[in-house]
């Protein structure tokens, strides 16, 4: 059981510190984000930037060179069994045995969760429309990944982690299971981090991104900061020098002139009179900031 400090002290259901991992050809440089308590933390990123690692190391499944990682007000490496049951976790792809069937891993996860809620697991079968005796061998992978969200959803989860939850799933399953995901945090004592490249999903629900490339954490912030505070600007390649560099997040340039993301956009306006940054998407942001000049 959670310490009766946890409600009134714990405002971050994660805290990552300048967490690292060094691979061979790859390395998880020194990273740092929060993930409020209560909220939906968009973690985005084109695949090999480190969403797989960073989620592995939360859960304490790989040995990591440095940092500190807080899973509900504990030190990941050292939390009660308690405290463990009450993280739901669905990773890309199924994890089940495909020999079983939904029925058989009710009764499995019976025994592996002391929170387990027959009846929630039940009900989300019914929602999801998934049959209780057929073989998982014989599900698609939007059954697959349904079955895997109901079992995370089903023993009292306070925190999901979810690794590309969606990625594969048509239209329709990916809004269905949105939906499921934002009346999960309706209560605001649930939370999800929610790692994804379909950059739509995250603009659905998230209230936060944070986005790393190449193993590092460009930005953290909140979704409506992002979408209003950031602008595209159009110009000629001689009017990008008279622009202040804190107001840049990236520039690109093509025969026409620049391109320039500006950040700060409401304060950029009434210093700049003269210039109009259009509204612009989460997805613009990161590629001109991962890609274009600095």
């Amino acid at each position: 059981m959670l310490n009766k400090e946890y409600k009134a002290t714990v405002k971050d259901a994660i805290a990552i510190r300048n967490l690292s991992k060094r691979y061979k050809d790859f390395t998880l440089d020194n990273i740092s984000f929060n993930v409020p308590k209560g909220t939906i933390m968009g973690f985005v990123g084109e695949n090999g930037a480190g969403k797989t690692t960073t989620i592995k190391a939360i859960l304490n499944l790989i040995h990591t060179d440095g940092g500190e990682i807080s899973v509900l007000g504990y030190d990941s490496k050292s939390m009660p069994l308690g405290v463990k049951s009450q993280i739901g976790v669905v990773l890309d792809g199924s994890n089940i045995h495909d020999n079983l069937t939904a029925r058989d891993t009710n009764l499995i996860m019976k025994n592996i969760y002391p929170n387990w809620d027959e009846s929630c697991f039940m009900r989300y079968l019914d929602r999801f429309k998934l049959p209780e005796k057929k073989i998982i061998k014989e599900f698609s992978r939007g059954m697959k990944m349904k079955l895997t969200i109901s079992i995370a959803l089903s023993h009292n989860s306070k925190l999901l982690i979810l690794d590309e939850p969606t990625s594969g799933l048509d239209p329709m399953v990916r809004d269905e299971i949105l939906d499921i995901f934002l009346e999960f945090i309706q209560d605001e004592e649930h939370t999800i981090l929610l790692s994804s490249h379909i950059i739509s999903d995250i603009e659905k629900i998230a209230d936060y991104v944070t986005f790393i490339h190449d193993g590092r954490i460009i930005f953290s912030e909140s979704k409506d900061i992002l979408i209003y505070q950031y602008g595209l600007l159009h110009c000629r390649k001689e009017e990008v020098d008279n622009i202040d560099k804190a107001y840049v997040a990236g520039i690109r340039e093509n025969s026409f002139g620049a391109e320039v993301m500006i950040r700060n956009r409401n304060e950029f306006l009434r210093r700049y009179k003269g210039y109009n940054p259009e509204r612009t998407s989460i997805e613009e942001i990161m590629l001109f900031i991962s890609r274009g000049r600095k």
